[in-house]
C-alpha cells in the first residue's frame, strides 16, 4: 500500500501541546526511510493523551511521492529534527526524541550533535548501516535506474499500513548511506539515556543494526527491550503497546532525575 488511501491529514506534521504536570516536557517521534508520520502517530497520541507535548514532522521527500526523495538532500533531515527540538524547547523544559529505523539513525545524528538539548531518546529498530549494499555503487546505478523495490509496511498485524512509499529511491538510498556512514563515525558523541527496541523477526534490517547502536554509543544509560511479535514497523504493530508503557516509565524516570 503506498500513500493513496491515507485519512486526511494521517501524513502531515502532527503537534500537540501538553497540559498539566507534563506540559513542559516534549516528546519528538521520528518515521522512517520512505514511511510517513502516520508510523508514529499512535505513539504521539498516547504521550498527548498523557498530558505530553508532541511533535510528529514530516521529513522531507516523503509522504508525497516517491520520486520526491530522489530530489532530497540528506542534511535535509536533521535540519528539519533540530527545527523541531528548537520549536519543543520554546515551551517546554526538557525534550526526548524517539526514532524509528532511519528516524532512529536520524535522531542518533541530532543526539550526537545537540546532547545537551537532549533528555533522552528511544529508538524502534533504528538503522546505521546497510549491509550488503554498496554505497559507492548507489549513484552509478541510480543514472540507470530510479528506484527498486519497496521495503515499507513490514507490520505483521494484517490490514494495518504505515502508507510507505512502494518504490525505493535509488539517489534517496544513496543518500540515506552518507547519512549513516557520518552518524556512525559520531556515535561515541552520543551520551544521551537511550531505551532500544529490537524486532527479533525483522524483514528489513539486520540486528547488526541494533548491536552496532549498542556497543558503539556513549550513553551511560541504555537498555534494549526485544520485541518477540513484530516485524519492522514495531510501533504499528502488536507489540506497540510494549512499546509505548516502556517508553513512558522511561521518560518519567529520566524527567524525574532532570
Amino acid at each position: 500500500m503506498a500513500t493513496e488511501g491515507a485519512p486526511a491529514g494521517l501524513l502531515e506534521d502532527f503537534a500537540v501541546r501538553g497540559s498539566g504536570n507534563n506540559e513542559r516536557i516534549g516528546i519528538l517521534l521520528v518515521h522512517g526511510f520512505t514511511g510517513s508520520p502516520s508510523s508514529m502517530r499512535p505513539w504521539a497520541e498516547f504521550f498527548a493523551a498523557r498530558g505530553y507535548s508532541v511533535r510528529v514532522p514530516r521529513l522531507p521527500g516523503h509522504a508525497t511521492q516517491w520520486s520526491d526523495l530522489n530530489r532530497v538532500q540528506w542534511q535535509e533531515w536533521p535540519a528539519r529534527v533540530e527545527e523541531e527540538l528548537e520549536e519543543l524547547h520554546k515551551s517546554c523544559d526538557h525534550v526526548f526524541i524517539f526514532g524509528l529505523s532511519m528516524g532512529g539513525g536520524t535522531t542518533l545524528h541530532v543526539a550526537a550533535r545537540h546532547g545537551d538539548q537532549i533528555a533522552g531518546i528511544v529508538l524502534v529498530n533504528p538503522m546505521i548501516h546497510m549491509p550488503g549494499l554498496q554505497p559507492k555503487l548507489l549513484p552509478i546505478i541510480s543514472k540507470f535506474r530510479t528506484h527498486l523495490a519497496a521495503v515499507g509496511n513490514d507490520i505483521k498485524r494484517p490490514k494495518v499500513s504505515e502508507y510507505a512509499y512502494d518504490a525505493l529511491p535509488l539517489k534517496g538510498l544513496a543518500q540515506l548511506a552518507k547519512m549513516l556512514k557520518i552518524t556512525r563515525s559520531t556515535l561515541g558523541l552520543v551520551k544521551a539515556p537511550m531505551l532500544l527496541f529490537h524486532s527479533t523477526e525483522d524483514h528489513v534490517l539486520p540486528v547488526s543494526n541494533t548491536e552496532i547502536i549498542m556497543a558503539e554509543t556513549g550513553s551511560e544509560y541504555k537498555q534494549r527491550v526485544e520485541l518477540v511479535n513484530s516485524y519492522h514497523v514495531a510501533t504499528l504493530d502488536y507489540d506497540c503497546d510494549v512499546i509505548f508503557e516502556n517508553s513512558l516509565i522511561f521518560v518519567q524516570e529520566r524527567s524525574k532525575t532532570l
